[in-house]
């Protein structure tokens, strides 16, 4: 892979000038501002602040692919999405099923497998298929939902967490197919409502960990 090679994948961009995407690039600010948010709202729990960290890199990392265009800044993007995801997969099997350490590492580590066998299937549904991974992780959050549904608190948080997300992938997979009559393409809206839902998902974790006074984890 050539790392310095530019890509083009949104509406928005008509060149490869640094501010062809300035509202793509812009709203990475709705990660930033709910990182620091969430990072003031969790002293004291360690992995809420790990979240918040991650949450603000995500917002540097996609302003830096917005931007520079190209396949490192892609990765720059990308990475820190999925170590977000499965960070707080992992807080979600130890803290909030609960299970043990290194059970919770496991189950954890299950969301590779799951993800390569769902995301074949979803490659077979034309729309659903734009964004294929992305879609993996409000199916998990519902599958979650439902195993604990006897606790609402957290079921319903990671409900309407899903619910978000989807409305989310839904219009990120609208960026291209609108363009013509949308020049400014969806991808900015993706943006500002992931800031959202991912805000929502430390708050859910919070709120459970401070409800059970496991402060300190």
């Amino acid at each position: 892979m050539n790392w310095f090679e530019q890509v083009d994948l949104y509406c928005e961009r008509t060149d490869f000038t640094y501010w062809s995407e300035p509202l793509n690039a812009t709203t990475n600010l709705a990660f930033i501002i709910a990182a620091i948010i969430f990072w003031r709202r969790s002293a004291g729990l360690p992995m809420a602040r790990a979240l918040s960290g991650i949450l603000f890199v995500i917002g540097v990392g996609s302003f830096l692919f917005h931007t520079h265009a190209t396949n490192w800044a892609m990765m720059a993007d990308v990475l820190p999405i999925g170590i977000f995801i499965l960070t707080y997969l992992f807080v979600v099997n130890r803290d909030m099923v609960p299970m043990g350490g290194w059970l919770a590492v496991f189950a954890t580590a299950l969301f590779i497998p799951y993800a390569a066998i769902v995301v074949p299937v979803l490659n077979r549904i034309p729309f659903i298929a734009i964004s294929n991974f992305y879609w993996t992780v409000p199916i998990l959050l519902v599958l979650y939902a439902a195993f604990l549904r006897k606790r609402p608190g957290i079921a319903q948080g990671f409900l309407f967490g899903a619910g978000l997300l989807s409305l989310s992938i839904v219009i990120r997979s609208l960026d291209q197919i609108l363009c013509d009559v949308f020049p400014i393409g969806t991808h900015f809206m993706w943006h500002v409502l992931n800031g959202i839902m991912l805000g929502w998902m430390i708050h859910v974790y919070i709120r459970h960990m401070l409800a059970t006074g496991a402060a300190g984890r």
